[in-house]
């Protein structure tokens, strides 16, 4: 007899074991409201014990999927907003396809970095000189998506309008 393996299934951590946790995805969830507002917010997903490992904590999207490393244990709040940022900006890219968060200066992605110890979006800037690396925003306090300005090219025989 064969008896199959099925994986665990993940689970929704429940507010208030992980309170760091907690308070740094609140800080990366208005990020994401800020900027994808059509998406519901982030939450903790862990995955069960097994033999040999502690469970593993992972930002999931709402509907509970998730991609990318688990949590690290943190030891200060800016280490641990800075993994959860990393952690959500890896689910959210890879599980809905696109860049987040983008810089409206530049339409890149950017990335979490501490930034004189303060957790921040950092953008690596345009091609064109003049255009450098910069931290758009502290993490948790991105405005409001907009389209960044696009200078207007002419039109060719053939282009529809946008």
């Amino acid at each position: 007899m064969c008896a199959s393996f099925r994986p665990p299934e993940p689970r929704q951590v429940p507010v208030g074991r992980y309170p760091l946790w907690d308070e740094v995805l609140a800080a990366v969830n208005r990020d994401l409201a800020a900027t994808l507002p059509e998406q519901r917010p982030l939450r903790l997903t862990v995955y069960p014990e097994t033999a040999d490992l502690d469970e593993q904590v992972y930002v999931a999207l709402s509907g509970g999927e998730a991609h990318g490393n688990p949590l690290p244990p943190n030891e200060t709040a800016a280490e641990a907003l800075t993994a959860v940022a990393d952690a959500a900006q890896e689910t959210v890219s890879e599980l809905l396809w696109r860049a987040w968060p983008v810089c409206t200066l530049h339409d890149l992605g950017m990335h979490p970095r501490d930034v004189e110890g303060r957790p921040s979006w950092w953008c690596a800037g345009g091609p064109r000189k003049g255009d450098p690396a910069h931290v758009r925003a502290a993490i948790g306090e991105l405005p409001t998506a907009h389209r960044p300005h696009r200078p207007n090219r002419k039109r060719r025989k053939g282009d529809t309008p946008r």
